[in-house]
């Protein structure tokens, strides 16, 4: 097929409709090109649950054997299995998900040995340029020797793994329900929580790639509905939603009222800080709440800010040595997981934390959630950079006002904040704005909503 990569090669992985944007043809060429630029004598795929994954999958691991490459396939998998299996094995990965996009997208997560990111700076754009230029010329030349393909099942080691690192051993008896979105925590989460003083109620849990029920995307509100009401049904003591690929995690309370991500980060920093003597860096991106870095400094803690991005967050993670890092998006990381994101991990720790003390997750949570955000809002606009600096325009003589653009544009006042960024991939700015009060949040979000859409 003719190949338009400038469609699909995105900032941290390759994503696009099947078989419109990319096929198995050219799912062999990135399977070469990924042997070529990691140079790697053996690597390991996955994939998920989509109608496409198995063939797409299939196709990278001949386009890499016929490179040398001996593949070591574990199947269907979440995201942070494939980065376990990747840890552990010392190998350059793949994964094969689209995440929450729906059904008739597919993409591939790669990463180097021991999980390190593959984004645009670190291999991804290389990938590209060698796929653009076999896709017109034909494919690259085979090795004399052809890599070997064996399967190997890793998800019975990669729960016991993750269940090393939280003690649930003492917590006392919770009812939770798990929303999987017909994605791989459907396949995940018996394994992971088997054993634990847990009554599961699962919903959606049949692995099911064209999402029957609703997109399996959490952190949009419409799919978070029928958990939120299943748990006051089942008068559970809370609720987690995965997305498709599993990496992201979402949690509500025993009411059904969405838990913040930055208060799950948090909570779930305070944790790691202890389990690490009281030391240690955090990482948390631009966007997350004033609540993160003032948790972590009263845990004896140094938070460390950075951009929005998994690529920039495991980069940031392995120059400070930091133990945990967290995203508003609802991706945690974890030193000891080879600073890779598990949301599964994260749930761990919310359910070590509530089962260890004996009041409700809303009063458990309540200490992390200090300010009042708006979530973030996207705004469809024809010049983004205009916009952005009309924004700046209208902010930068304010007086008290701080200005940095670490990220889009950051704007902060003594009782409020907001950013504004702009989409890499499609015609949009995001805002997130933040303030000691709800009246104050409402007030500086409709105020830079008008300017962005004036």
């Amino acid at each position: 097929m003719a190949a338009d990569l400038s469609q699909i090669v995105k900032a941290y992985d390759v994503r696009g409709v099947v078989p419109d944007h990319w096929d198995e043809s050219l799912a062999e060429l990135f399977g070469a090109a990924f042997a070529r630029v990691t140079g790697a004598d053996a690597i390991v795929t996955g994939h998920d649950m989509r109608p496409s994954s198995p063939g797409l999958s299939g196709a990278f691991a001949r386009g890499a054997a016929a490179q040398g490459v001996d593949v070591t396939e574990i199947g269907l998998c979440s995201t942070d299995q494939l980065y376990y299996a990747s840890g552990v094995l010392d190998l350059p990965g793949a994964m094969f998900t689209a995440s929450h996009n729906p059904a008739r997208y597919n993409g591939i997560k790669m990463c180097r040995a021991g999980a390190a990111p593959v984004g645009q700076d670190t291999g991804l754009a290389e990938i590209r340029r060698l796929v653009e230029s076999w896709a017109d010329s034909g494919a690259p030349a085979a090795a004399e020797r052809t890599g070997t393909t064996t399967r190997r099942d890793t998800l019975e080691e990669y729960a016991a793994y993750l269940r090393s690192l939280v003690d649930l051993t003492a917590i006392r008896p919770l009812k939770v329900v798990v929303d999987a979105g017909n994605g791989m925590g459907g396949q995940t989460v018996p394994t992971v929580f088997a054993g634990l003083p847990l009554t599961l109620v699962p919903m959606y849990f049949e692995l099911d790639g064209t999402f029957p029920n609703h997109e399996a995307n959490p952190l949009d509100p419409a799919n978070i509905v029928d958990l939120q009401q299943r748990v006051r049904e089942e008068g559970a003591d809370l609720g987690i939603a995965f997305d498709g690929d599993a990496d992201r995690c979402f949690v509500v309370d025993e009411r059904g009222v969405p838990v913040s991500p930055s208060a799950v980060t948090a909570l779930v920093a305070a944790r790691e800080l202890a389990r690490y003597g009281g030391k240690g860096t955090v990482i948390h991106n631009l966007i997350t709440s004033w609540s993160v870095p003032e948790v972590v400094r009263e845990n004896g803690g140094t938070p460390a800010r950075t951009r929005v991005g998994h690529s920039f967050i495991k980069a940031e993670m392995a120059r400070t040595g930091a133990i945990f890092g967290g995203e508003h998006s609802a991706h945690y990381y974890f030193k000891d997981f080879w600073n890779a994101d598990t949301g599964m991990l994260a749930a761990l720790h919310v359910l070590a934390a509530l089962g260890g003390q004996d009041g409700p997750l809303s009063g458990l949570v309540a200490q992390y959630d200090r300010y009042a955000g708006s979530g973030e809002i996207n705004s469809t606009v024809d010049d983004q950079a205009g916009r952005l600096a009309a924004v700046k325009a209208a902010y930068e003589s304010r007086e008290g006002v701080e200005l940095d653009g670490l990220d889009g544009l950051t704007v902060a006042a003594a009782d409020w904040w907001f950013n504004v960024r702009p989409s890499n991939t499609e015609p949009l700015l995001r805002l997130n704005a933040e303030a000691r009060d709800e009246p104050t949040m409402a007030k500086i979000r409709d105020e830079v909503l008008a300017i962005i859409r004036s």
